[in-house]
Parts: structure tokens; C-alpha cells; sequence
């Protein structure tokens, strides 16, 4: 009887522990957004959430992974903000410092492994550029990817750059990357931090390392999988009239992001800025970036092919086709 005793009490003591460990990761959780999240009106619904999570069994019985996960659906489905992450260490020890030039051959080699995010660099039928871009890595070590496939596209007639699996990246990675279609310097967006109270303008750069792409045409293709600074590239072009968006609505995911470390346990992300562009002085958040040709995501390669095609025609402008061969291969396309 003392053993069985004795074994109930192990059990209920650790039961109680790990409640009372996930009520502790809650509300530090929960203090930080409260400190930090952009939008404090909505603070009052994630409180909300989290005391009904508390005094949830089925919160208790998650495990850290779950219930990092489930944390993560709730915070974006109660704020309607698609940032909001929360991810589960795994065997995670604070980082040791590093200096700067280790750190950043670190990302260098990270990076690499997916080609800086340059999936494809392609030229087309009718002298097309077509380069599909997953995401944007920090820019000391990717610029060089990017100068290379701006370099190989810098001849072509139209340019269509495939969004449709891009998840986003490093800011400053966007603003080298639109740097490439703006002659000059040129302020984009504001970005306004809430917990330092600054306002960030954000510029394009007067000179890149590759060659510019100006007046042309260029075509973003986009989906709802497109997010953030990839939502970003597309949204900045399209409401300066540099770009056609074609495909899906985009995700809708414009704050940029902090993240705060819960007890060496969790990483949490925190929407803690809000981005202003400087011509319409709006963003793209919950709205997405809306296409001007709206068309299913499998058909928009084509369709922006289609368009680019037909532009050549229209414009005669010289390629290495006949204009004959382009309006076969636009009728091939149309079949």
C-alpha cells in the first residue's frame, strides 16, 4: 500500500508540474505581447485566449511540440495575424557568442544549402526572363546569388519572377532586391517599431552590384503560400505601376517580426512593427496583395507568358523569334 501510495503521489506531483510549467510559459507568453505586439486593442482577446487555454485538459495534456503548434493556430486565428509563431526548442542552450565574421559565414553556409533562395534562372521563348525565388536570405551572403541571376536575365525583352512558394525573409534583402528596379534611390515604406517608438524609413539602394532592370516588363506570379517580404516585392512594384501582379491573393502577412526566447524553451515570434508605404500609406496586411489578373495558381506561369508574348507582338519588339513564331507559340499556348 505505501508503494502505491507513493507512486499516485509521483504521478499527480508531475502532473501538476507540467501544468504549472505551461501556465508559466502562458503568462510570459502572454506579458511580452502584451508589451510588444503592435496592435494593443487586441491584446484583450489573447488574454482572453489564454486563460481559456489554463484552465484547459486539453492544454495540460499536450506535449511541448503540440503545444507550441497549437499555441501558434490560436494567436493567428484570435488576431487574425499570420506572423504570430511559436516553436518548441528542442534540447535548445542560450547561443554562445559569436563575432560578426563567424556569424556570418554561419549564414553563408545555411544559405547556400537552398541556393540563397534562387530555385530557377531561365530564359524563355521570345527572350523571357523567368526566375522563381523561394525567400530572402540575409543579404551579405545572397547578394551575389541575386547578382547573378539579374546579370543572366539583364538582356531580356520581360521578366517574370515566380512568388508563388515564397515564404518571405530579411528585410533588408527586399529592399536589395527592389533596388534592382528603381534608378535611383527611392524611399519604399516606413517601418514604426512600438516598443522603441521609432520610425524606420526604408530606401532602395542608388547603385547594386549587378545590372538594374529598368523599363521593362516585369510580372510577379503570386499565390496565398506568397508571404511577407515576398508579398512585399510584389506590393511595392505593382502600386508604383513597375509590375503586373498575376495569380492568387497573397497571404496577408505585413508586420514585421521580433523574436523572444520563453525560458530556453520557446522561440516566440512577435509582429511588433507596422509598415507604411509611402505612396498609398497603407500595406498589405490581412488584405494580401490583391492580382491584376486574378487566375488559378497552376495557370499563371502561363498567363504571364501569354501576356509577355502578346506584349512583343503589339510592341514589335525584336527578340529571337520571328513575329510569325511568336503568334504560333501564343496560339500554341492558348489551346
Amino acid at each position: 500500500m505505501k508503494k502505491t501510495s507513493l507512486l499516485i503521489s509521483i504521478v499527480l506531483c508531475s502532473s501538476m508540474f507540467g501544468q504549472s510549467d505551461k501556465s508559466t510559459v502562458l503568462a510570459e507568453i502572454s506579458e511580452k505581447i502584451k508589451q510588444n505586439y503592435i496592435d494593443e486593442k487586441v491584446f484583450k482577446s489573447v488574454d482572453s485566449l489564454f486563460q481559456n487555454e489554463g484552465a484547459s485538459e486539453n492544454f495540460n495534456s499536450l506535449n511541448e511540440k503540440d503545444f507550441a503548434e497549437n499555441l501558434t493556430q490560436k494567436l493567428r486565428n484570435v488576431t487574425k495575424d499570420k506572423h504570430f509563431f511559436v516553436k518548441y526548442l528542442e534540447n535548445y542552450t542560450p547561443e554562445k557568442k559569436i563575432n560578426e565574421k563567424e556569424n556570418e559565414k554561419l549564414n553563408n553556409f545555411h544559405n547556400s544549402l537552398e541556393n540563397f533562395g534562387f530555385e530557377k534562372a531561365e530564359r524563355l521563348a521570345g527572350n523571357i526572363g523567368y526566375l522563381n525565388y523561394k525567400g530572402f536570405a540575409e543579404p551579405k551572403s545572397s547578394e551575389k546569388a541575386l547578382e547573378a541571376a539579374m546579370n543572366f536575365v539583364a538582356n531580356t525583352n520581360s521578366l517574370i519572377i515566380d512568388l508563388r512558394e515564397n515564404g518571405g525573409g530579411d528585410n533588408g534583402m527586399l529592399l536589395l532586391f527592389c533596388s534592382y528596379f528603381f534608378d535611383k534611390k527611392t524611399e519604399l515604406y516606413t517601418t514604426y517599431f512600438r516598443n522603441s517608438g521609432k520610425t524606420v524609413k526604408n530606401n532602395t539602394q542608388s547603385e547594386v552590384s549587378g545590372k538594374k532592370y529598368l523599363n521593362k516588363s516585369i510580372y510577379f506570379l503570386t499565390s496565398s503560400n506568397t508571404f511577407s517580404a515576398g508579398e512585399a516585392l510584389a506590393y511595392f512594384l505593382q502600386e508604383r505601376k513597375l509590375a503586373t501582379v498575376i495569380g492568387e491573393k497573397t497571404g496577408g502577412a505585413a508586420n514585421p517580426v521580433d523574436p523572444f526566447f520563453i525560458q530556453n524553451k520557446y522561440m516566440l515570434l512577435i509582429p511588433d512593427g507596422k509598415i507604411t508605404s509611402t505612396i498609398s500609406g497603407k500595406n498589405w496586411e490581412h488584405t494580401g496583395v490583391i492580382p491584376d489578373e486574378n487566375v488559378n495558381v497552376e495557370t499563371a506561369l502561363k498567363t504571364a507568358y501569354l501576356l509577355a508574348l502578346k506584349s512583343i507582338v503589339n510592341t514589335k519588339t525584336k527578340t529571337d523569334l520571328s513575329e510569325a513564331e511568336i503568334k504560333n507559340l501564343i496560339i500554341k499556348l492558348e489551346q
